[in-house]
């Protein structure tokens, strides 16, 4: 999938990844744009703008996982698009491990990042009894339960 990089978003993509595996906050904020926006879908409330918000959560990123590492699973690009899929991961003192998965999608613009859509999240773990499927006769009990609601159940006070 790299060959569809041209030479710039590549620089930026190479330089990103080899900063945070370094821990270079330097070298990570020079990716980023004065302008810098971020947006993520999968939680709203946690976009926020300006690379003085990226130098914070980068901080503290380094500084609560130690051995955080950052693997480039794949990317392309489309002009001054470009895709990047991640697979992060590392120990938290006190927490579960960091593990987060997906994609990134940023707009270069004069050789930086100036817009970002960070779509990184926890792989579910289930636990053997969540994935069997419930007997026919529970089944049935689920659907008559909740999938037919009484009159009463949608009835306002």
């Amino acid at each position: 999938m790299g060959a569809h990089l041209h030479a710039s978003s590549k620089e930026i993509l190479e330089h990103l990844h080899q900063a945070m595996n370094q821990h270079d906050l330097a070298g990570f904020l020079a990716c980023f744009g004065p302008d810098y926006r971020s947006e993520q879908p999968a939680h709203p409330a946690r976009g926020f703008g300006g690379r003085e918000q990226v130098e914070k959560n980068c901080t503290a990123l380094f500084a609560g996982i130690p051995d955080f590492h950052a693997e480039l699973v794949a990317k392309t690009a489309d002009g001054d698009t470009v895709w990047a899929e991640w697979r992060w991961f590392g120990t938290r003192a006190g927490e579960p491990p960091l593990e987060m998965r997906g994609v990134t999608v940023f707009g270069e613009e004069a050789g930086r990042i100036a817009a970002d859509r960070i779509q990184l999240l926890q792989p579910r773990r289930l636990a053997p009894d969540i994935v069997r499927r419930p007997p026919a006769a529970e089944r049935r009990l689920v659907f008559r339960q909740v999938l037919r609601p009484g009159p009463d159940q949608f009835r306002h006070p």
